[in-house]
């Protein structure tokens, strides 16, 4: 499936709307709601099975999806700030929230998201420095990341671990 070119148009959500979806430990779509399938502009047949970075817009930093699938791969949740991209190349700005579900044993079984519009204000604050790390994310090479997380989040660089390919 192509990914689609972004449009530079802003789909406006609904405060009052959940947009839910559902993946397995490797980020591969299993289930969205009805609102999820409406605003992502594909059908539920192309949604189910895709990796869920179907919807990543190419102005998100990898380094957000890093921090995300390092904290839920380690059975801590995370709220995100995220700006996804519909299929038509319109994009919608989210607050994510994770339900991590776990095996009997203990063993992660898959993700819950549950996103809301993110509001303005919040918006407004994280776009420009979304739009420093991404300039960083350019000028770099492979394993920057952990470096870009560790100089904003404060943790040494041995602590990281390699990017996932399965962001989203």
């Amino acid at each position: 499936m192509n990914h689609p070119y972004p449009s530079g148009r802003e789909i406006k959500l609904n405060p009052k709307d959940m947009i839910v979806s559902k993946t397995d430990p490797r980020g591969v779509i299993t289930y969205g709601n009805d609102k999820f399938i409406e605003i992502s502009g594909y059908k539920e047949t192309e949604l189910i099975g895709s990796p869920h970075n179907i919807l990543r817009h190419p102005e998100m930093p990898s380094a957000v999806f890093y921090l995300m699938w390092d904290s839920i791969k380690n059975g801590r949740n995370i709220m995100a700030v995220v700006k996804n991209l519909a299929k038509n190349g319109d994009h919608y700005w989210v607050t994510t929230d994770f339900d991590i579900k776990r095996d009997m044993e203990g063993k992660i079984r898959n993700y819950i998201a549950f996103r809301q519009a993110a509001p303005k204000h919040v918006i407004e604050a994280i776009e420009p420095l979304y739009t420093k790390m991404l300039e960083i994310e350019k000028k770099s090479w492979d394993g920057c990341i952990p470096r870009i997380s560790a100089r904003l989040f404060g943790r040494k660089t041995n602590e990281l671990q390699p990017v996932y390919r399965i962001s989203g």
